[in-house]
């Protein structure tokens, strides 16, 4: 594999043909993620998107649990996959995790989830960690058979890189204890080095899992340092125009093209294992599926800022 710093460099990448190529063929295996999915949402995604398309559901503290139950059911009957965010810490008690696993399996068929922690300060109950659900058994009673797991490879504003790390490993070990496939989404970031640096050491670490890596989908920059700050993503403006590049195309919003440019290039190295791309909607569900839908099929135009055009 080509060092890093290098992977950005157009010689790296084979010719212009090869190049579109391998970014169409990375993005063909997209998955997207949402909060609150409507029904015009849903259908905007149904013009665009494969059948069985996964879409996972973020978990908001605020809302009842049984609002995500109604949304994954809609997003399932929709004919895409829900796969819900279950926040551990959230959950205040071993009944109430159970309760809402049978809901999801009765109203949904749900057969992954992505496990974090939650933004609970302290747990309302006995669950700490995402560890914790996954060590509980009660997943796969309900009919999960792979669970995601959270990491961040811009690091994480509280924890370390090598607990991290080490949480990763330990996660991974306790599904497999209990019969769960596993594969890691990351918190979405701008700087490709730093994900592939990353990519680097979990393959090293002997974590050959599938991974589907964060990434903004089409909004405006304002918005990207809004749900940064918010998610304790490093960012600024000058990285945002380095990383993401800015570019305004047929879509009128700044995308993620030179990130994918470099990580698709990246990841035909074998040795990286199976990477895709994970996007997160805060400009929109609608308008980020017919971009991801539009790359997936084609429709692109190398630049030579490092990025690529996308067309209608």
């Amino acid at each position: 594999m080509l060092p890093v710093s290098q992977t950005s460099e157009p010689s790296a990448r084979g010719s212009p043909a090869e190049e579109a190529a391998t970014i169409v063929a990375f993005m063909r295996g997209y998955s997207l993620e949402a909060t609150r999915p409507t029904a015009a949402d849903l259908a905007a995604l149904q013009a665009v998107a494969p059948a069985e398309a996964p879409l996972y559901l973020s978990a908001v503290p605020s809302h009842p649990s049984e609002e995500l139950v109604e949304i994954a059911a809609a997003v399932r009957a929709a004919g895409f996959e829900p796969v819900p965010h279950l926040a551990a810490r959230g959950f205040a008690s071993r009944e109430a995790l159970d309760r809402l696993l049978a809901r999801l399996a009765e109203s949904a068929g749900i057969r992954r989830a992505l496990l974090v922690a939650g933004d609970h300060a302290r747990p309302l109950g006995p669950y700490a960690a995402a560890i914790d659900v996954i060590e509980s058994g009660l997943l796969p009673q309900h009919g999960v058979v792979e669970i995601g797991i959270a990491a961040y490879p811009g690091g994480h504003p509280r924890i370390s890189d090598y607990e991290l790390a080490r949480l990763v490993v330990a996660k991974v070990e306790a599904a497999a204890a209990t019969g769960l496939a596993v594969h890691i989404v990351t918190q979405f970031g701008f700087d490709p080095g730093a994900i592939l640096d990353w990519l680097e050491r979990l393959r090293g670490d002997g974590i050959d899992c599938p991974v589907r890596i964060g990434m903004a989908g089409p909004t405006s920059a304002t918005a990207l340092l809004r749900y940064a700050k918010r998610c304790g993503v490093a960012a600024s403006a000058q990285g945002l125009a380095q990383h993401v590049g800015l570019a305004k195309h047929v879509f009128s919003r700044a995308a993620p093209d030179g990130l994918i440019r470099t990580i698709a290039a990246a990841c035909t190295d074998t040795a990286l294992g199976r990477v895709a791309p994970h996007l997160y909607s805060f400009g929109g569900l609608g308008a980020t599926a017919r971009w991801a839908a539009a790359i997936a099929a084609g429709r692109i135009e190398l630049s030579s800022g490092g990025g690529f055009g996308v067309t209608p």
